[in-house]
Parts: C-alpha cells; structure tokens; sequence
C-alpha cells in the first residue's frame, strides 16, 4: 500500500535490526523501500542488501556533503548501475549548509560533482534523486544547464519554497516529502503539499533520519512512512487510501519498477 522512496537501510542504525525492519514494514503495508547510497564505497553494499530483497531497489551515487573519499566520474557510476535492482542515481545535489568557513564559490566542487551525476543519469536513463540545502537556486541552475530534464527525477526530502516546487515540477521533476511535514512548525512546507499535485508526490522517510511525529526524535524506520501520508491527506483534505495509491504508482512510474503487493 504505501512504499519509502528514500531510506539508508545499509547505515548501521538499521542494518543491524534488518529482519525486525522488514517485519514492522510488512505488518504497516509498507510494499517496499529504495536504498540509497551516499558514499562510492557503501554502492556495491546497498545494491547487494537490494539484490537479497525483492521488495528492495538501490541507488548509486555521492552525497554532496562527502568529502575525503572516493570522488564519482561518469564511467564508474554507469558502471555501477548496471544492476537490474538500481533504479536511480543519487543522492546527488548541492548543500551550502555548512560551509564550514568557504564561501559559495569555493563549492564549485560540489557543482561538478552533481554534473557527473546529471551525465550519468543521461546516459543510463535513471532518474536523479536530489538533495539540496541552502542551494535551490543553484542547484536549479546545473540541472538546467546539465539537461536533467532528460532523466527527470525527484527532490528528495523537499524542505524549500513553494516558488523552488514550482520549478522542480516545471522541469518534470517529483517532490517527496518526509516527516519533516509533520513537525509543528513546517506549516510553510504543509502550504507546499497542498500546493504539488497528487500526481507528482512521493513519500519518503529519509531512515534513520527525521522520525515522524508521533515517533520525532526517535531512530526512523521504514515502517513509519504511513504517517507522512496520513499527512498529505489530512492537509490535501483526501483520504490516505488515495494517497498511498497515488505515491505508490508514481514510484512504479519514475522509477519504473512493479511494487509487489
């Protein structure tokens, strides 16, 4: 019934309780969930965790807030999702939120990197998952520079305006929301639900991150995405039925993939 477009289920927050995870999913109707990956190095783990569960999808890609490890080109990441059980690229993005003493041009870095990432999105026809902090206006400039719309995607854990859901939608891309549209001062971000049209949500937990009330600073978990949902329902004035089965087909449609029920 309802399905988590964006999780870490590989963090060891998690993955150490896997089995009692995908039980509490199955009795909450929780069909399935992509696994991202944030690191090169933590890729071949995610799509193996991906590989071991039907109900489980990966993707590849470099967070932009990663520094010190492997740096992603477009050979390695098309390589890398050339795995029936990957299903986008990313996360990939801006985050201007901790500069940590640099100024915005200093990020140039991070710029390059999401156009590796937009390169490889085209090439192997996934869609971008994208993160961005405290960088919409130039994150939207690099897709458009970059032809993301090509690949389409989603913004993930979307926490902008409602001017910044316009654009992403203009060039074709999803929002998903998470639990963050539940805590008591997203109100703005509630404006923005009920602004995005049914057909262009996902839902998402961004686990083990971002609990929903009445879970807020708890572990997340996969199994909690119903109350974002229930969420969108309430704010959309819908039943939550309907919007489990909008969110669950625009997965299967982005993503292109058949959730099993």
């Amino acid at each position: 019934m309802f399905v988590d477009s964006h999780c870490h289920l590989i963090f060891p927050e998690l993955h150490t309780r896997l089995d009692a995870i995908l039980a509490d999913m199955a009795q909450a109707k929780v069909l399935g969930a992509l696994c991202i990956s944030t690191t090169l190095e933590e890729c071949p783990d995610v799509v193996a965790l991906a590989r071991a569960h039907t109900n489980l999808w990966a993707s590849v890609g470099v967070h932009p807030d990663t520094e010190g490890l492997a740096e992603p080109d477009v050979a390695t990441l098309v390589a890398l999702a050339n795995d029936d059980k990957v299903i986008a690229i990313g996360e990939t993005g801006l985050d201007y939120y901790r500069l940590n003493g640099r100024s915005v041009a200093d990020m140039e870095w991070q710029r390059d990197r999401l156009r590796v990432h937009v390169q490889a999105a085209r090439e192997t026809r996934l869609p971008l998952i994208i993160h961005t902090r405290s960088s919409s206006d130039d994150t939207l400039r690099v897709l458009k520079e970059q032809g993301a719309e090509e690949a389409g995607g989603v913004f993930h854990c979307f926490t902008e305006t409602r001017e910044v859901a316009r654009a992403a939608l203009d060039m074709g891309f999803y929002i998903s929301l998470s639990g963050i549209l539940t805590f008591k001062n997203a109100e703005d971000l509630r404006d923005v639900a009920r602004m995005v049209p049914l057909d262009r949500l996902l839902i998402e937990t961004d686990s083990p991150y971002l609990a929903p009330v009445p879970y807020r600073g708890k572990t997340n978990s996969p199994a909690w995405v119903p109350h974002v949902a229930a969420e969108i329902a309430r704010v959309k004035g819908l039943a939550i039925e309907e919007v489990a089965a909008a969110t669950t087909r625009n997965f299967e449609h982005l993503f292109a993939v058949s959730v099993p029920h």
